[in-house]
């Protein structure tokens, strides 16, 4: 105590302390704060003793700053506790909002003092509500990434919460044909319900989100949730093979201890999604997820409009790998996307012959290969394409993603 006893009228002598008005009362945490960062270990009221003692500042009556706020306090604490009461959750953090008449008369106390190494009264109250509530709920602040982060009006004693997600991760495999990845809005209505899409608001009956999110959000008690995949298929492929990595969101989670390996055994009841390697995420893990470009194998279904000889077909198909192919907007989606020259590299294709004028083609392509028009050729927009350089219009009929090379 003597050590930062003599820091602390160090620091008063340095800045013009002594000029402070002998008839202003300060209390003790108001005090010591304007000297809150000198020395560690300490809390402001017991600065403020040592600096009311050395240079006998008044403390008779309310406190000129604060108007007696630092001593609720404990009432701020006891209101937080109440509003995080109804979450499960095992971090939190404070955060306030104090008369700004407050504010303006300690920064201009600290202009008049010349004080250099003061603290703001919300730094404090936060802090100090802080320790309370974590001595009493045996929950822990977190600076970073906390559960909940609690918002304490102090001018109306209201509390108000923020609630960040719950993060989950995983790998899906899509086992039914027509379903898309992430619930699709009616084109027609936007979502509020019509006739073309039978009042549902959905162009499709369900999706892979809605399937995997709501187990999540019934055992969480969550107010929603966002899907997050390492990008998707077309609403006709299947995803199989090792699975395609997601992560979900569940936004204002009332509960967060959830039994993942139930959760995983009702989504795979479902049989037209499985999912499995259910683990805890967080944000950072759901950006660089999207932000991955993982090549991916496809398995091809393929009908040609005219026979096609086993050789000419092996020859052709065994000339894409390593090919790099450009490819403008595919026409089917151009009514959603720009129309922009993509350059992607196939890295292997591999033909099986099923009949004269159907086949099985396997491939491996870049991230964003637009796999379908690698085949028809969509009238030209991509080049090469195997029915331009077969000379035979083709189409897929099935496609199936079977591999995500995400650490390749």
């Amino acid at each position: 105590m003597k050590e930062i006893a003599k820091d602390l009228i160090t620091a008063a002598n340095e800045s013009d302390f002594r000029s402070y008005p002998k008839e202003e009362a300060l209390c003790d945490p108001c005090l010591g704060r304007l000297f809150g960062r000198v020395g560690t270990g300490f809390t402001n009221a017991e600065r403020g003793r040592v600096i009311r003692k050395r240079f006998d500042v008044r403390h008779e009556g309310p406190c000129s700053l604060c108007g007696g706020l630092m001593d609720e306090v404990p009432k701020f604490a006891r209101l937080v506790e109440s509003a995080l009461s109804e979450y499960e959750y095992e971090t939190f953090l404070i955060g306030s909002r104090t008369d700004q008449e407050i504010v303006e008369k300690e920064e201009t106390l600290w202009s008049d003092l010349r004080l250099e190494r003061a603290e703001p009264i919300k730094a404090e109250i936060n802090r100090e509500t802080g320790k309370i509530v974590e001595a009493s709920t045996g929950k822990t602040v977190d600076f970073e990434r906390p559960n909940i982060m609690a918002i304490l009006d102090t001018r109306f004693d209201f509390v108000q919460l923020q609630v960040n997600p719950l993060f989950t991760h995983g790998r899906y495999k899509k086992l039914e044909r027509g379903i898309p990845q992430t619930r699709w809005p009616c084109r027609e209505c936007l979502g509020k319900g019509c006739e073309r899409c039978n009042n549902t608001g959905k162009m499709y009956q369900t999706s892979v989100e809605e399937i995997v999110a709501a187990p999540f959000i019934e055992r969480t008690e969550g107010m929603s949730a966002s899907f997050h995949g390492m990008g998707r298929e077309d609403v006709d492929a299947l995803m199989l093979g090792n699975g395609r990595p997601f992560v979900l969101e569940v936004k204002e989670p009332r509960r967060r201890s959830i039994d993942l390996r139930a959760i995983e055994e009702e989504v795979n009841g479902s049989r037209s999604v499985s999912i499995d390697g259910l683990r805890p995420s967080d944000r950072r893990e759901m950006v660089r997820m999207k932000e991955a470009r993982p090549t991916k194998t496809y398995s091809l279904k393929v009908t040609f409009q005219e026979p096609v000889e086993k050789e000419n077909l092996n020859e052709v198909v065994r000339s894409f790998k390593g090919t790099e192919v450009a490819q403008r907007t595919p026409t089917r989606v151009l009514h959603r996307r720009a129309d922009l020259l993509r350059r992607r590299k196939i890295l292997e294709m591999d033909a099986k012959p099923l009949g004269p004028k159907t086949a099985e083609i396997v491939l491996t392509a870049e991230a964003g290969t637009y796999v379908k028009e690698l085949i028809s050729g969509d009238e030209g927009r991509t080049t090469p394409s195997l029915s331009g350089l077969l000379g035979v219009p083709a189409v897929v009929d099935e496609l199936d993603v079977t591999r995500i090379h995400e650490s390749e």
